[in-house]
């Protein structure tokens, strides 16, 4: 009996012991769990400190996200655009949101370069690469790859100590220009902001030519919105002009100002349109501005046959193609001019149409000019009201809606003659709660109709607008 109880405590003993063990080796995992989550919460908190695109504040939506996708894309990437670091780290970003880790890690990595290329600079490092760095720590990070995250944090901060900001209260004015730059590219609503920061950064920083270009064009951007007066304005356009006098696209900006104010400035459109035309095919070329500068100031005919001629000299570049269709949607839809032959039409369907293939994800405004050029065309009613009704069909966002609702509306009015549909759609349109160009059209015009008691629906009009939230 007494060997047994010995047994009995030995195994006792033992089990005792055994659970002391596994406490112990839990305990050190526990406590294993806890350092690396403090870790991680360290690393976090440093990250959110960084100025990149994952701490500044961009829309994330998947739609937006495609559609600046295309528009950098289209900017292109010939040498010498000094915003190619630029339009790589923000393409980097985007590639990251959309779900592409390797396109990021791709876009990234040739930031880097691009940036020494611009700057000249015989070093591989630089504050240029201050976003740069805090954008592939981010990646990183999300990609669980902690050592690699705590590397670029490192590199952020020998830079910063290596190139202090001349202004100790304010960012680098690298991180000043390129968030502008970004800012610029992404958001209309912010022009002021966008001004302001690129001033910030020449203040600090006066030699970039490209940040005085971009800050005027941002101050003729917000000219409405700002104070700052207009004879200033035209003053920095001219002294921008005489320090990059080979950027086309700043020379379209002055013009488009001086025709503003009534000069005539037809013979010095088409020479400048020569000098365009030899650049290479871009966004950033000015082509699309010098078009819309023919159109107001020159001739949408004009406009049609350089459009015409830059994709003769390039038939395969999508920008232009785009270009092309736009100037004969202004011949075609926004004249409103009845001679129009039917080759004219088919020639706008068939770019339409291309386009629309060329940029399937971003082409939902390209399809309603489409079927606007359709009902313009010899029996196109039809086809027009077809795509119409499928893209009423679709699951759209309340801005895209409320245009569509806008666009449909004015086709029922001026193309089928269908009034009390067009009072509809309009109606739709403006209790859609987003301020825009197509909520005020819609508005104004039930007012008209209102006023003019010109529906037997006046006053339900009435009633309605009274309503409404504006």
């Amino acid at each position: 009996m007494s060997i047994s109880l010995c047994s009995a405590s030995i195994i006792a003993f033992g089990k005792t012991e055994l659970n002391i063990k596994s406490f112990a080796v839990k305990q050190k995992l526990d406590n294993s769990d806890f350092i690396a989550a403090q870790s991680q919460s360290t690393l976090e908190v440093k990250l959110k400190a960084l100025q990149c695109h994952f701490t500044w504040d961009i829309d994330n939506n998947r739609s937006k996200l495609v559609r600046l996708k295309e528009k950098l894309e289209d900017i292109g990437t010939e040498e010498g655009n000094s915003w190619l670091g630029h339009i790589s780290n923000l393409q980097g970003y985007i590639h990251y949101q959309l779900g592409s880790t390797e396109d990021a890690r791709r876009f990234f990595s040739g930031a880097a370069e691009a940036f020494r290329r611009s700057r000249n600079s015989d070093s591989d490092e630089g504050p240029w690469l201050l976003v740069n760095y805090g954008n592939l720590a981010w990646l990183h990070f999300h990609l669980g790859e902690q050592a690699e995250s705590h590397t670029y944090l490192s590199k952020v901060d020998t830079l910063l100590n290596k190139y202090p900001s001349p202004s100790q209260d304010e960012l680098h004015p690298e991180i000043y220009a390129e968030k502008a730059w970004t800012l610029m590219t992404l958001r209309r609503d912010q022009k002021l902001l966008v001004a302001d920061y690129f001033q910030r950064a020449i203040r600090m920083q006066p030699d970039m030519v490209e940040w005085n270009t971009s800050h005027v064009i941002a101050l003729i951007n917000a000219y409405k919105y700002n104070e700052t007066p207009e004879e200033e304005i035209m003053e920095k356009l001219k002294m921008a002009k005489e320090q990059d006098p080979e950027n086309l696209y700043l020379a379209v900006y002055d013009l488009e100002q001086r025709a503003k104010k009534g000069e005539r400035i037809a013979d010095e459109a088409r020479e400048l349109a020569r000098k365009v035309l030899r650049n290479p095919v871009s966004s950033y070329s000015g082509m699309k501005m010098l078009l819309w500068v023919y159109r107001s100031y020159v001739s949408v005919e004009e406009a049609i046959d350089l459009a015409e001629e830059a994709l003769e000299k390039h038939p395969e570049e999508r920008y232009l193609k785009r270009c092309a269709a736009i100037c004969y949607k202004w011949r075609i839809v926004d004249k409103r001019d009845s001679r129009i032959n039917q080759s004219m039409i088919n020639r706008a369907i068939s770019l339409h149409e291309e386009v629309i293939s060329l940029y399937p994800q971003t082409s939902f405004m390209k399809k309603i000019f489409l079927a606007n050029i359709y009902a313009k065309s010899n029996h196109g009613l039809a086809k027009a009201e077809q795509i119409y009704q499928k893209l009423l069909e679709m699951d759209l966002e309340p801005a895209d809606k409320q245009m569509l609702y806008n666009y449909y509306a004015r086709y029922l009015y001026f193309d089928r003659g269908d009034y009390q549909g067009s009072t509809d759609y309009h109606m739709k349109a403006a209790e859609i709660q987003e301020q825009s160009y197509f909520r005020e059209n819609s508005i104004k015009v039930l007012e008209k109709i209102m006023e003019a008691n010109m529906s037997p629906k006046w006053r339900e009009i009435e009633e309605f607008l009274t309503n409404l939230e504006v």
